[in-house]
């Protein structure tokens, strides 16, 4: 990141409302609302209990003391107990072209690893072209469908990454 007010930590409860509004801008931003998107899961309300636990991780990023992303790993629902998935992970407009994706991806993928971790999946849509770019850079391959049991029928590009 090429800012020294930036900040990247674990999430806290202090942090649930913030995510819960970054997750829902950014959604809202690129045409991801409702049915079938991860702005309905009901994770996004209480991001910090959702991600306290033995096989997760969730990471904000702090810019003056405002939280302007995140990103976190969890098990994939209805996958192998060897695969991950990359979730929620979202930065404001204004956050951006400063190295937070990057750095929270970093974080995220080292997480998944040290957590036992062998495939990070993820789902997203192919207009997110920055975000498409940045899985690509990681060595994220397409798949031709969705894997698990995530819900989220309104994504459509699958991709995972060997760890």
């Amino acid at each position: 990141m090429n800012t020294e007010n930036i900040t990247l930590r674990k999430i806290e409860q202090k942090d649930n409302n913030a995510v819960k509004d970054i997750i829902e801008k950014v959604m809202t931003e690129f045409g991801a609302v409702g049915d079938g998107f991860s702005i309905m899961d009901p994770e996004v309300k209480s991001m910090f209990e959702n991600y306290s636990n033995t096989d997760s991780a969730y990471y904000v990023v702090e810019e003056n003391g405002k939280v302007i992303g995140g990103a976190g790993i969890a098990p994939l629902n209805g996958g192998e107990k060897e695969t991950c998935e990359l979730k929620k992970m979202y930065v404001l407009p204004e956050a951006r072209g400063k190295g937070i994706g990057k750095a929270l991806m970093e974080v995220c993928l080292e997480a998944a690893k040290s957590l036992g971790y062998k495939f990070c999946y993820l789902e997203t849509l192919s207009h997110m072209e920055s975000a498409n770019i940045l899985y690509q850079k990681y060595g994220f391959k397409l798949l031709p469908k969705s894997m698990g049991n995530t819900g989220h029928f309104g994504c459509n590009k699958w991709l995972m990454k060997e760890l």
